[in-house]
């Protein structure tokens, strides 16, 4: 009787033991569905490289940067981060007198857009990609990032927000 009852001890073990490495193996094969479902996995999904970071002064509405010849917005196509007091802006020089400015803050969930690959925004978090006009590119975002008058004039751009 006592080596039956040690029988069942150990089949029970084994079953809880199969029980929670099954529930382990489930709600890992869902959370990697939901993160793929969101475009994104467990590590950053974006290796495009992080835009320069620059600063604005912000004043009545507005944010001004200084772009000269060592601005990484000296030459079109020039791209940068611009932090201010107001936020954070993307901005692409498009032409030689004209910028695109943007919000910096993903549609998707909010993330910081940082990184900037082949003239295309890219989102860290879930990879999402908008072009220099604030398009999406690519999802998960659905939603277009907001964009921002522009005024350039003796080396300095104002954005208006």
């Amino acid at each position: 009787m006592r080596l039956h009852l040690e029988e069942i001890k150990e089949k029970t073990e084994t079953r809880r033991d199969f029980c929670l490495r099954a529930g382990e193996a489930i709600s890992a094969a869902m959370v990697a569905s939901l993160l793929q479902a969101c475009g994104g996995s467990s590590t950053a999904p974006s290796t495009a490289p992080a835009l320069p970071v620059i600063g604005g002064s912000t004043g009545s509405g507005t944010v001004i940067v200084t772009v000269d010849s060592s601005s990484p917005l000296a030459s079109v196509g020039g791209a940068a981060l611009v932090q201010a007091n107001a936020g954070n802006f993307l901005v692409a020089r498009t032409a030689q007198d004209s910028f695109t400015a943007l919000t910096a803050i993903c549609t998707h969930e909010g993330c910081t857009v940082t990184g900037f690959q082949n003239g295309t925004y890219v989102c860290p978090c879930h990879g999402s990609q908008f072009s220099t006009t604030g398009r999406v590119v690519m999802g998960p975002a659905s939603v277009a990032l907001r964009q921002f008058p522009t005024q350039f004039s003796n080396g300095t751009l104002t954005i208006s927000f």
